[in-house]
């Protein structure tokens, strides 16, 4: 049965492209569309859809607004369009707390074009947000698919030593679903935690509003990463979009490099990039966690983790927006343990505890 699809959006353009784009899938159709929220109120009580693809700026009611509302009242899949602007990363990122499974890009110049070039993005967000699981949120979280796909071999060869010293860190890869996740993970770790590299696909005018967003809501700092920055205990470092993000060495101490290399898993920056520094650079004082997300990035890199003996987590299906990444690394025999959500945090403060009585008996 095809995949229901309404359009709001106040751009005559816009919905015309869009309908273009899904109606030329198989296994999807536009039902409807709407130039704004209060036409989609009535034409969602009308033709159930099952997904809505949702613009922000719009006459007569606020998209987020409307939003707020909806996965209220009738919680329904909600992919969001925005434009790729510093205010517009705020807004996306407000939009995923309240509740939209993913968001999209919208192009500011040659409209059209733009669009059609997003058309594969738009149309697997689309299935992947017909599949997701909904959470209802508590009253008042991009890439550009690139072929073909490689391997960490592209940007960093395999190098696990051993290393002495017992400075521990943390590693953490999400995709879809994501940002809600890494904010709950990230609440739940003390101010005197490991240092925490964190690679989220996100596109790169999104990266620096969203550290900001978590450095208000958690104990320990974050930001996004910078080439060189000393990883810090107390700290989390976000990759920025359109770059790797890597844990390297300086001497004893851990330090992030960021990466220009080509895509991997048609990422940049690739979660698998990530793990597989931190096998190489860490071993077993690194912990692993993968969260929600589509598709496999990240599986490959925490097998080499799980390997060099580091501990690793993987988020379990009923928590996660998108079982993908997750039901892969565990599937390909990386992860130590699947653990709801609210439970990652905990469980990482228990192996520092354990690793710190460890030490302290040796």
């Amino acid at each position: 049965m095809a995949i229901k699809v309404l359009v709001v959006d106040d751009s005559a353009l816009i919905r015309s492209l869009l309908t273009e784009i899904i109606n030329s899938q198989p296994d999807m159709e536009v039902v409807g569309v709407a130039a704004d929220p209060l036409i989609a109120r009535d034409k969602i009580k009308a033709l159930n859809p099952d997904v809505l693809t949702l613009d922000v700026e719009m006459p007569r009611m606020d998209g987020l607004v409307f939003l707020e509302k909806l996965m209220r009242l009738r919680p329904m899949p909600v992919v969001m369009i925005s434009s790729l602007t510093e205010k517009s990363s705020y807004i996306t990122l407000h939009a995923l707390e309240l509740g939209a499974v993913d968001y999209i890009t919208k192009p500011k110049l040659d409209i059209r074009n733009g669009i059609m070039e997003y058309a594969r993005e738009i149309t697997d967000k689309i299935r992947v947000a017909a599949r997701a699981r909904l959470k209802r949120p508590e009253p008042a979280q991009l890439h550009r698919t690139v072929a073909p796909k490689q391997s960490a071999d592209a940007v960093l060869p395999v190098a696990h030593r051993r290393y002495a010293g017992t400075e521990k860190v943390i590693v953490i890869g999400a995709s879809t679903g994501g940002t809600e996740a890494l904010k709950e993970v990230l609440g739940a770790m003390p101010a005197d935690s490991p240092g925490i590299l964190v690679t989220q696909h996100m596109p790169e005018a999104f990266t620096r509003t969203f550290a900001k967003r978590l450095d208000g809501l958690c104990r320990i700092g974050v930001k996004e990463a910078e080439h060189g920055d000393r990883v810090l205990p107390g700290h989390a470092y976000i990759a920025p979009g359109n770059r790797h993000l890597l844990l390297a060495r300086s001497g004893a101490n851990y330090v992030a490099e960021l990466s220009d290399g080509p895509p991997v898993n048609r990422h940049r920056p690739s979660v698998d990039v990530l793990f597989r520094s931190a096998a190489n650079a860490a071993g077993s004082n690194a912990a692993g966690v993968i969260l929600t997300g589509m598709g496999d990035d990240g599986a490959d890199g925490m097998v080499e983790m799980h390997q060099t003996g580091a501990f690793t987590i993987a988020q379990d299906e009923a928590s996660c927006v998108v079982f993908g990444m997750p039901k892969e690394a565990i599937a390909r025999g990386g992860v130590d343990t699947v653990l709801p959500l609210h439970e990652i945090g905990r469980n990482l403060v228990g192996w520092l505890s354990a690793q710190g009585e460890k030490a302290f008996r040796v």
